[in-house]
C-alpha cells in the first residue's frame, strides 16, 4: 500500500528533527569518528509508530550505535515532541533499523568490477535478511 501524503509529511519533518536531534546527542557525548544519517522515516496508517532507518559509518560499528539509539529512544521522543508540538497532535513512537543498502551495494559494485570474485568465496554476498 501506498504511503498518503499525510505520512510522507510527517516523515519528513520527523527525519529533519531527528538528523538535528542525533547529531547533537554525538556531539555532546564526545563520540569522535561516527556518522549518523537517517536514510528514511516510514510512518504506520495511524500515525503511532515510525521506522527510522539509520545510516551510520564505519559500518562496523552500526549495530552498537542503532542498539544505544534504541536505548535513548523516550529521551529522543521528548525532544522530538518539543520541537514539533504545533505540527502533530500525538508524537508517534520511534523505532531504530540499521539501513545497510550503502554497503551491500558497494558489495555489488566491488563483485561486478572484480575487486572480489563471489564466486570463488560465497560468503561474500550473503543472503539478505528481511526484518
Amino acid at each position: 500500500m501506498e504511503e498518503s501524503q499525510r505520512q510522507k509529511k510527517i516523515g519528513s519533518v520527523l527525519r529533519k528533527d531527528l538528523a538535528e536531534i542525533i547529531n547533537k546527542l554525538l556531539r555532546d557525548g564526545g563520540t569522535k569518528g561516527i556518522i549518523v544519517s537517517i536514510s528514511k522515516v516510514g510512518v504506520t496508517v495511524d500515525l503511532t509508530v515510525a521506522k527510522v532507518y539509520t545510516s551510520v559509518f564505519p559500518p562496523d560499528k552500526a549495530d552498537a550505535v542503532v542498539a544505544e539509539l534504541n536505548a535513548i529512544k523516550p529521551l529522543i521522543k521528548h525532544q522530538i515532541a518539543l520541537l514539533t508540538k504545533n505540527q502533530l497532535r500525538k508524537m508517534p513512537s520511534l523505532t531504530f533499523f540499521n539501513d545497510d543498502s550503502l554497503e551491500y551495494i558497494n558489495r555489488i559494485e566491488q563483485a561486478v568490477k572484480g575487486e572480489v570474485n563471489p564466486i570463488r568465496d560465497p560468503s561474500l554476498l550473503e543472503r539478505r535478511k528481511k526484518k
